[in-house]
């Protein structure tokens, strides 16, 4: 097992950051935490054999949201303003069906399932083990990632750590992730293209049908799968109408409609307006079914040191 001290091809990924205008942060090790974690490959690592694949993100700065000469953009979507964030850690994918599967199956967990529309819940038949876990709503989520805590802290199967580096993003980390050094309305344009992604219109041999294995498309120059279609994903921010009063430094909102969690991507089923870096959405943190959580998912963020 290779020790965990510098991250191979850390330095080529925060090269590239400085390119686009990010300032990187160079780190000497990380917590004491990942010092077994399993290097996959350049900036890639993996803590524990049930734990998702983390792509390192370079720290930088990027302008959040969208400006008003967006097509098909929304008013959520502005002010348009500058963020600065620190590095961090991104899962690879979205969270698989299999990787819920095996919380659930360890912990006993009661998920529950979505009661519309019919077949979105990840307990579905036919759901294949490398699609997006879907129709979990925010609780969820923060109940799977402090199983995960509790795995690096070395804790008994079944037991959970609330506290750790394991976390949602927030809304700003998502986007400047999305984005990966960017600025048009997709990492790959501002054109929705053809094959690009899984929405409705994106071209794809899963659009408007079902969903698509987190692998099916290309990676974003951070290397990062899926994060425009297919599926929501849940950030750890609570929800305002706009950016008036939004944090600048990448932290979470804390502020605003806490009952409601921001949602990022767009889904399978969603038209191109909503798989754009800058759409925005929500639905009620508790809600699995009925509205925009039948489509939801989720994936892990880390803090770095």
């Amino acid at each position: 097992m290779i020790r965990f001290r510098v991250i191979p091809g850390l330095i080529v990924i925060m090269a590239a950051a400085l390119l686009h205008g990010a300032a990187a942060k160079e780190a000497d090790r990380p917590p004491a935490e990942h010092s077994a974690a399993v290097i996959i490959g350049k900036g890639v690592f993996r803590d524990c054999p049930d734990c998702p694949e983390m792509v390192v993100i370079p720290a930088g700065k990027f302008l959040m949201g969208s400006p008003e000469k967006e097509q098909e953009r929304f008013d959520s979507e502005g002010p348009q303003h500058l963020v600065s964030l620190r590095w961090f850690a991104l899962a690879k994918y979205d969270v698989t069906v299999a990787e819920f599967s095996a919380f659930v199956k360890e912990t006993g967990y009661e998920a529950g399932a979505c009661s519309w529309p019919a077949g979105t819940s990840w307990q579905s038949s036919g759901f294949v083990p490398t699609a997006p876990v879907v129709c979990v709503n925010w609780h969820d989520a923060q109940a799977y990632i402090a199983w995960l805590n509790g795995k690096l802290r070395g804790s008994s199967a079944g037991t959970v750590k609330k506290d750790g580096p394991y976390r949602l993003p927030s809304e700003a980390e998502w986007e400047y992730a999305a984005r990966a050094g960017t600025a048009t309305a997709r990492w790959w344009g501002d054109l929705i293209g053809v094959g690009n992604a899984n929405c409705n219109g994106c071209g794809s041999l899963w659009d408007n049908r079902q969903l698509s294995p987190v692998e099916a498309f290309s990676a974003n120059p951070f290397g990062l799968y899926g994060m425009l279609g297919n599926v929501w994903q849940w950030t750890d921010d609570c929800w305002s109408e706009s950016y008036v009063g939004a944090p600048t430094d990448g932290s979470p909102r804390t502020t605003g409609d806490c009952g409601k969690r921001v949602l990022r991507g767009g889904s399978w089923s969603n038209l191109p307006k909503f798989v754009r870096s800058a759409a925005r959405n929500r639905d009620d943190l508790a809600r699995r079914g009925f509205d925009y959580a039948s489509y939801a998912g989720f994936r892990v963020a880390m803090t770095l040191p």
